[in-house]
């Protein structure tokens, strides 16, 4: 860990602050290019979007695939207030960024944020149609 990634980190714990303080969930990321510059930066806003993939790492993520060539996007470092989620982590595989630096791990963050009830089992099915469903892969490829 470099002096100015600990810096640019710095920067994510407060934009997490910020998400915090204005109601939302306390997250935030900065996308830094390869020669140190903030690309972008954003936070939580789960709440006031309505919409409860509005994290922060996934937005960046979906910014670098849309606004940068994959070899700009290889040497880009994320650095992020928290460990990413599932979610968060595929879209910035299939993003093709370098880096991921965070400041608490998943495990840390379960053991600092207050207890919630969990969430109900979805019921998943399938596979199912296999013939039908093969089609429009089939297709494509």
């Amino acid at each position: 860990m470099t002096p100015d990634d600990e810096k640019f980190l710095r920067r994510a714990v407060e934009l997490a602050g910020m998400a915090g303080a204005s109601g939302e969930r306390p997250f935030g990321s900065l996308l830094v290019g390869a020669d140190g510059t903030v690309l972008i930066e954003d936070h939580n806003t789960v709440v006031a979007d309505s919409d409860i993939t509005a994290h922060p790492e996934l937005k960046l993520a979906r910014w670098a695939a849309r606004e940068l060539a994959p070899d700009l996007a290889a040497g880009t470092t994320m650095f992020t207030s928290c460990q990413p989620c599932p979610m968060c982590t595929t879209a910035i595989n299939r993003s093709g960024l370098g880096r991921v630096v965070y400041a608490l791990s998943s495990e840390q963050f379960e053991e600092v944020r207050p207890a919630t009830p969990p969430l109900p089992p979805v019921r998943y099915e399938g596979p199912a149609l296999f013939d039908e469903a093969r089609q429009p892969i089939d297709n494509y490829y």
